[in-house]
């Protein structure tokens, strides 16, 4: 049901129960919900046993006025067509054929505007994800993180929110050293395993082609940052690190661009050292007397807030530990005016999550309990030929996004053109709930069948644009089609309820930050379209049926459309 069409439903109740509960001061809740079983009707409202105890008053006999009181209303006949009441007092409606059929136009009046809304206008939120290290290429971790929040960024924009993407290098400390000295090793002719190569040293080929590249004095640069040029000296370990580390992030870049990933912006670590924000942020939480110094250590008092044990800022050695600089990021955060953060990371950053808060608190400046938002994910197994793959050679100890998107755009497709394995990934790693363990299986991702569920979403798309083909008619007048009366088969029906539930699938994906539930829609609508499909014929001879059909088909395929578009998957018009 449209949400406007439930607003107006909730106001025929009001308007029936006023004279009941005049003079009583109750403000009882309206809740209209869909019955669990389908044939006690279309809508549930249990507001008179709500009023019953409170009234003092039999629930049947309430329910019974409040279903004359709504019945006898002007203009309820456009939505409701007939109430009955159910066991102690439940009230069901059958809305009207001509109220679920107005769906369509809708639909084709508001085009890829449909299942958006204005909810958050005005509002800001900052979408952290990805956020890797630039010491190696993206890992499928990294994947699951890109199609999460990309999908969560565009559902927040669907819903009026002004949202910035970002991206927070880590570019500072232990492991961006690591990567100098690793790609030194390389340049001067070390290998894995030579007696003289680092024990913790990064073991890919990709630091193998780093050097090459180094030594060569190449040039590279990142999406936002300043060229590096190489000197070539293999002892000229800044200039290594330098050159590494834009390196990798315009690798970086390119899997992000393959992946039909984009941010509006891009943070280092390393900037809130020489900006003096760190230094800042600890400053602040001294001053507000939240630390204290043992051992040759400064302490923060987390337990203050929730903690079970304080914890250490600054060792002895007067390296900061690793989640104070977190600290002082989130509070940049909030001093650019981002009331509203959600930061999507892998579950092995819970254990930051206490303190990161509390170091928030402590420094006082007016950032609230609970922030940011944390959407924290699980592993990702990938599985190919019916075995788990665990090694890359390009990256040394993991599978990397690109060999996956790659994996999953099979031999047959034109090897330029990454579409079909990015929409395969992009699906796959927002289609289970983020704290859930996903098991990425390439041979289902190959398979053009059923039980590759993107596969099964886009075939609806295509299907539908293959009926549209055959009418051949001018699919810009389909949105002008007035009679929508025939539209009364179950099947038709059904698929007219699940166009009807998309705005609401959106609001309710949103609050529960999990965009795993537009795929869930989207599988469940083509579900719907397929069934509908196989049971009715489209083309018939009756003008008024065909036109009211092929209007619903258009309808479909425009939110199937808008939802593939939202969570970053193409759609397309023939399979």
């Amino acid at each position: 049901m449209l949400a406007q069409q439930k607003q107006r439903i909730t106001e025929l109740f009001q308007a029936a129960m006023a004279p009941l509960i005049e003079g009583s001061g109750l403000t009882p809740t309206i809740t209209l919900e869909r019955p669990r079983d389908p044939s006690h009707g279309d809508i549930a409202c249990n507001l008179a046993m709500q009023l019953a105890k409170p009234l003092k008053k039999n629930p049947r006999e309430l329910a019974q006025a409040l279903v004359d009181g709504v019945l006898s209303q002007p203009g309820r006949e456009e939505l409701i067509s007939s109430a009955d009441i159910a066991g102690p007092g439940f009230i069901n409606l059958r809305v009207a054929d001509a109220a679920k059929q107005a769906v369509v136009k809708v639909v084709l009046a508001e085009g890829a505007q449909y299942g958006k809304s204005s909810a958050g206008a005005g509002k800001k939120v900052l979408v952290e994800f990805v956020s890797a290290n630039p010491t190696g290429p993206l890992h499928v971790g990294h994947g699951r993180q890109g199609a999460l929040g990309d999908a969560m960024s565009a559902l927040l924009q669907s819903q009026g929110y002004d949202v910035m993407r970002e991206f927070y290098y880590n570019d500072a400390g232990v492991q961006i050293a690591t990567l100098a000295t690793s790609v030194q090793a390389r340049a001067k002719g070390f290998k894995p395993g030579d007696a003289g190569w680092p024990e913790s040293a990064y073991n890919g080929d990709y630091i193998a082609d780093i050097a090459d590249d180094f030594k060569a004095k190449k040039t590279v640069s990142a999406s936002d940052g300043e060229p590096a040029t190489a000197s070539g000296d293999v002892d000229d370990i800044e200039s290594i690190r330098r050159f590494a580390v834009a390196y990798l992030r315009r690798e970086q870049d390119l899997d992000l661009q393959a992946f039909g990933v984009r941010f509006d912006n891009y943070y280092l670590e390393s900037s809130l050292y020489t900006e003096g924000k760190v230094a800042a942020a600890v400053d602040a939480l001294i001053k507000a007397g939240k630390t204290y110094e043992l051992d040759g250590a400064l302490w923060l008092k987390t337990t203050d807030y929730g903690d079970d044990k304080d914890r250490v800022m600054k060792k002895g050695d007067g390296t900061y530990t690793y989640f104070v600089p977190d600290v002082a990021y989130h509070i940049t955060k909030w001093q650019r005016g981002f009331g509203k953060v959600i930061n999507i990371q892998g579950s092995d950053h819970h254990g930051t999550i206490a303190r990161v808060r509390a170091g928030l608190q402590a420094a006082n400046v007016g950032i609230p309990q609970g922030y940011p938002d944390y959407v924290l994910h699980k592993m990702v197994t990938v599985m190919k030929n019916g075995e788990e793959v665990k090694i890359s050679k390009r990256a040394g100890s993991y599978v990397t996004l690109r060999d996956l998107i790659e994996w999953s755009n099979g031999t047959e497709a034109d090897a330029g053109d990454l579409t079909r394995g990015r929409d395969a990934v992009r699906f796959f790693l927002i289609s289970r709930k983020a704290d859930s363990e996903f098991v990425f299986d390439v041979d289902v991702a190959l398979t053009r069948n059923d039980e590759n569920p993107v596969y099964y979403v886009q075939y609806a798309h295509a299907r539908i644009c293959s009926v549209l083909n055959q009418w051949g008619g001018d699919e810009a007048t389909l949105d002008q089609v007035q009679d929508l009366a025939p539209l009364t088969a179950p099947r038709e029906v059904s698929l007219l309820a699940k166009l009807a539930e998309y705005p609401e699938a959106l609001a309710h994906a949103l609050q529960e930050l999990g965009p795993h539930q537009v795929a869930f829609y989207l599988r469940d609508l083509a579900g719907e379209l397929h069934s509908y499909y196989n049971a009715e014929r489209v083309l018939v001879d009756d003008v008024p049926t065909k036109m009211a059909r092929l209007a619903l088909m258009s309808a479909t395929r425009q939110v199937l459309r808008n939802g593939l578009a939202l969570i970053g998957v193409s759609a397309p018009t023939r399979m």
